[in-house]
C-alpha cells in the first residue's frame, strides 16, 4: 500500500497530518529536495504534494518525473505564497490529458 506526502514549511503543512498523510517539513528549497529524494528512494509514495514555492523553486527537477505515474508530485499553493506556479501545473497536466485547458 502506498502512502501520501506532504512537503512544506512546518506551519504550512501540519493540518495535513489530520488526514493522515505523511508530513515532511523543509525550512528551505534545498532541504525539501532533500527530503524528496528520500521520498522517492523509499518507494513508498503513490502522491508527494510539495508546497508551491518549494514545486517553484525545484521546477526543473520535478520536471524529471513529470510523466510517471507514481508518484505524482504536486504543487499545492500556501497560504504565505501564491506565485501561480501550483494553477499552471495543474493547467499544464489538464491540456496533456485532454488536449485543450478546460480550467
Amino acid at each position: 500500500m502506498y502512502n501520501i506526502a506532504v512537503i512544506g514549511k512546518s506551519s504550512e503543512v501540519l493540518g495535513f497530518m489530520a488526514l493522515g498523510f505523511d508530513v515532511k517539513p523543509a525550512a528551505d528549497g534545498r532541504e525539501a529536495l532533500s527530503i524528496l529524494k528520500d521520498l522517492l528512494a523509499s518507494k513508498k509514495y503513490a502522491v508527494i504534494f510539495i508546497a508551491e514555492n518549494y514545486a517553484d523553486e525545484l521546477s526543473s527537477e520535478l520536471e524529471k518525473f513529470r510523466d510517471d505515474i507514481i508518484p505524482a508530485i504536486l504543487p499545492i499553493p500556501t497560504p504565505s505564497e501564491d506565485s501561480g506556479f501550483g494553477m499552471k501545473s495543474v493547467s499544464d497536466s489538464v491540456i496533456r490529458a485532454v488536449g485543450s485547458d478546460i480550467i
